[in-house]
C-alpha cells in the first residue's frame, strides 16, 4: 500500500468511525484504536499534504480565520413556523388541514433549542453552510460549520443537495464549558442556545472546534427532486447520506397521537441531553405539503406547538431598585441563581410597590420563577425571569 492508499484507508476508515459513533450512536472501534489512525493521518498529511483530502477528518479541529461573514440568498427561504399553544389550537391545525379535503398523517419532531442552518453539497462534498438569517439572506458559516462532526463533509452518495436543520450544544457540553469559563473568571454563557449562536459567529473555526457543537437535520427543501413522497421517508433518506437526524422523531396517525406525543415529550424535557422548547408538527405527505403551500410567513402544513412556562423555586436573597430613564423606580429580586427553559436566572423583576405588598415578597422567601414563552429579558452572565 503506498502514501496515498494508506492516506484514503485512514480517511474513509475514521470517516466512517465518526459517523457510526456520532450519528448512529454505535462505536465501532476502540478510543485508543481510534487515537493511533487519527495521529497516523497528521503525521502523513503534514509530510504529504498535497495528499490531504478535502473531506479529511483532521479538518475538523477548525483553524480557518476569515474577516467577515459573507451573506448568502437562500434559493429557497428558510420560512418560520406558526405557533400554537394549546391541545385546542393543535386541534384547530389539523381542522383546517381536513377541511382541504386531507385525510392527514403526521411526523412529530423535537423543536431543539439552537439555531437553523442550511447545508449545501455538490457531488457529494460540502461546499457552504449558511444560517437562517432573515429567512431571505444569512450568513455563511461554511468555516465553522466543518468543525462540528456530525456535519460530514462529503456524503455517501455524490449528490447536488440541500439539507437544512439545527445547530445546537448539549446541555453537558455547557455546563462543562461554564466551570471552565468560572475558573478563568470569564462570563458565564446565558444557555445553550446563545452558547451555539455565538459559537458559530467566531471568525476564527478553531473556537467553534472547541465548544463541541452538534447537529440534528430535519428538513429537504425538494424531496420530489428524487422521489421521495414522505416527510418521514426524507429523514430516513437523509440519515442514510450520513446526516445526523433525531430518533425521537414520530410518524403518527391522527391528531390524537400528536397531542400524546406533545405531553409526552413535555414531561420528559428535562430528562433530554439537550434544550427543546416544543414539537413541531408536519403533514406527512409531501404531495399534501405541496397543495396546501405557503403564506408569506409560514408553510400551511406545519406547525410548532411551543410548551407552557416552565416554573421553578428558589430563595429571595435581596431586593434592589433600580431607576429607570423616566424616573421610575422599580424594585427587582436577587436570588438563589436556578436553572430555569435552558438559562440560568438569578434576578427577576418585581414590578412596582404595590406589587410587593400584595404578594407579601419579603427577604429570605421561598419564590416561584415562571419563564413564560422560553423567553426573558436581557442580562449578562445570567438573566432575569419573571415572578
Amino acid at each position: 500500500m503506498d502514501t496515498k492508499e494508506r492516506i484514503d484507508y485512514l480517511v474513509d476508515l475514521i470517516n466512517e468511525a465518526n459517523y457510526n459513533y456520532h450519528v448512529l450512536d454505535n462505536p465501532t472501534i476502540e478510543d485508543q484504536e481510534y487515537d493511533n489512525y487519527l495521529r497516523e493521518l497528521y503525521t502523513l498529511e503534514e509530510k504529504y499534504p498535497e495528499l490531504v483530502r478535502d473531506d479529511s477528518p483532521t479538518k475538523k479541529i477548525g483553524g480557518e480565520v476569515i474577516d467577515a461573514f459573507k451573506k448568502v440568498t437562500h434559493e429557497k427561504p428558510m420560512m418560520s413556523l406558526s405557533n400554537v399553544f394549546n391541545e385546542d389550537e393543535i386541534k384547530a391545525f389539523d381542522e383546517r388541514i381536513r377541511k382541504e379535503g386531507i385525510n392527514p398523517e403526521y411526523v412529530c419532531e423535537l423543536k431543539i433549542d439552537g439555531l437553523s442552518v442550511s447545508l449545501k453539497y455538490e457531488k457529494g462534498v460540502l461546499i457552504s453552510a449558511a444560517t437562517r438569517g432573515d429567512g431571505i439572506t444569512g450568513e455563511d458559516i461554511t468555516h465553522n460549520a466543518k468543525t462540528i462532526k456530525t456535519i460530514p463533509l462529503k456524503l455517501k452518495e455524490p449528490l447536488d443537495i440541500e439539507v437544512r436543520g439545527e445547530i445546537y450544544m448539549s446541555k453537558k457540553v455547557l455546563e462543562e464549558l461554564n466551570k471552565e469559563r468560572e475558573i478563568n473568571n470569564e462570563p458565564l454563557l446565558k444557555n445553550a442556545r446563545n452558547a451555539a449562536a455565538g459559537s458559530i459567529r467566531q471568525l476564527d473555526s478553531s473556537i467553534a472546534a472547541k465548544r463541541k457543537l452538534d447537529t440534528f437535520i430535519y428538513h429537504l427543501p425538494n424531496p420530489e427532486d428524487f422521489g421521495i413522497n414522505s416527510h418521514y421517508e426524507a429523514i430516513k433518506f437523509m440519515k442514510n447520506l450520513g446526516f445526523k437526524t433525531n430518533s425521537n422523531n414520530k410518524l403518527v396517525k391522527n391528531i390524537d397521537e400528536v397531542i400524546s406525543f406533545c405531553q409526552e415529550y413535555e414531561q420528559k424535557r428535562a430528562t433530554l441531553p439537550y434544550d427543546i422548547d416544543g414539537v413541531v408538527i408536519k403533514l406527512n405527505n409531501i404531495n399534501d405539503q405541496i397543495s396546501l403551500g405557503f403564506t408569506a410567513r409560514y408553510p400551511k402544513w406545519a406547525t410548532a406547538y411551543k410548551f407552557p412556562a416552565e416554573e421553578v423555586v428558589t430563595r429571595l436573597k435581596d431586593i434592589i431598585f433600580t431607576v429607570g430613564r423616566t424616573g421610575q423606580v422599580t424594585p427587582n429580586a436577587i436570588l438563589e441563581p436556578v436553572r430555569l427553559a435552558g438559562s440560568v436566572i438569578s434576578r427577576a423583576t418585581l414590578h412596582n410597590e404595590d406589587y410587593v405588598k400584595m404578594k407579601d415578597i419579603r427577604v429570605g422567601d421561598i419564590v416561584s420563577i415562571i419563564k413564560a414563552g422560553d423567553v426573558i429579558a436581557d442580562g449578562p452572565a445570567t438573566q432575569n425571569g419573571e415572578m
